[in-house]
């Protein structure tokens, strides 16, 4: 194994580092480091044996020659882990030691094991590759279904003490329904809302400032935030026909698209309609999931994604409680005004994945 060197400029600035990134309140546990500097690797020792260690650059593990302190290796008592590959600090979970959170992005992982973090409560993983029509590259969390009514009243209670200024007026049939009657630019602050809320980075922003007031059309997304944000048009259709899973089913989860979804060929409605025979929307979540686990894919309502289909115009794909059949294909999208809202709209949010 290469001979580990530290050199002093280098634990100048790590000593200086380790300090700053330990918030209040946390429970710091001694573990020991060693930096490769032939490679720019770090390496955490296993605590229980410690001729182990782990490489935190491609998560393998290699035994130290000879002894558990070996010749040429310095030690750090840090409770601290710095990923070089991306610029990462990570903090060790003091409770499972081999559980550590990503500083940056708030991610946890697992060492030596190759697992992948802990999902989202609420979200479902999508992995990215090759899917039944299209093609992502990446992976993201997606919503296990649309946000509801309750979820979209509890997040913008607490935006308009922080400064959000809505222009709509959201509805909802119930509060396990989903959020109906919201307009694009809404849906977007709204999500900057929830993501400030929750303590993770905003995605939206104008002229560089995060996004809460107006109908702006010059809406930016930060791609690297952790914030819950739209999903593109192409995620959304990618996770809709069960991404690498997907089946080729017809419609999100099925070929019977009564086994999958609300729309207007159902034989039982609502208990609480618009005025129409009391058809309108249903409770999230209670028809038959897709490959993924996700719901509502197709019918409910149409759910609007960051994706512009024209000048002030955005993709809004799904179907809803008053579509056909025909209308709630997972490639087909209703291409709507920004400013536009009625009771067949609502949205469901996604997040980046590591």
């Amino acid at each position: 194994m290469k001979k580990l060197l530290l050199t002093l400029g280098l634990m100048a600035v790590l000593v200086q580092g380790a300090g700053a990134w330990r918030p209040a309140g946390w429970v710091y546990h001694n573990h020991p480091w060693a930096y490769d500097s032939a490679t720019g690797d770090w390496h955490w020792f296993n605590t229980v044996d410690r001729q182990w260690v782990v490489n935190m650059s491609n998560g393998q593990w290699a035994r130290l020659p000879n002894s558990a302190m070996a010749t040429g290796w310095v030690f750090y008592n840090w409770a601290f882990a710095y990923a070089q590959r991306n610029g990462a600090w990570h903090w060790i979970n003091g409770a499972d030691r081999q559980w550590v959170v990503n500083m940056r992005t708030a991610a946890w992982s697992r060492f030596g094991v190759g697992g992948v973090p802990p999902v989202p409560v609420g979200f479902v993983r999508v992995e990215g590759g090759v899917g039944s029509n299209i093609t992502v590259s990446h992976s993201f969390y997606m919503g296990k279904h649309e946000v509801t009514w309750a979820e979209w009243q509890a997040v913008q209670a607490w935006a308009v003490t922080n400064d959000y200024v809505f222009s709509g007026n959201a509805d909802g049939c119930a509060t396990n329904h989903p959020v109906q009657s919201v307009n694009w630019y809404d849906v977007v602050k709204w999500c900057n809302a929830k993501s400030e809320k929750e303590g993770l980075t905003p995605v939206y922003t104008v002229s560089g400032v995060t996004y809460r007031t107006g109908e702006q059309d010059n809406v930016d997304a930060n791609v690297a935030a952790n914030g819950v944000r739209l999903p593109t048009w192409d995620e959304w259709r990618f996770a809709a026909e069960g991404g690498i899973h997907g089946q080729g089913y017809t419609y999100s989860g099925g070929d019977v698209i009564g086994d999958v979804a609300w729309f207007v060929d159902n034989s039982i409605w609502a208990a609480c309609g618009y005025g129409m025979s009391d058809r309108g929307t249903w409770p999230v979540g209670q028809k038959a999931a897709n490959e993924l686990g996700i719901h509502d894919m197709t019918g409910n309502v149409w759910e609007w994604t960051f994706t512009e289909a024209g000048p002030d115009t955005r993709y809004c794909p799904g179907g809803s409680w008053w579509s056909t059949a025909g209308n709630s294909l997972p490639g087909t999208a209703w291409n709507r005004g920004a400013e536009q809202m009625n009771t067949e709209v609502g949205f469901r949010i996604v997040r980046n994945a590591p």
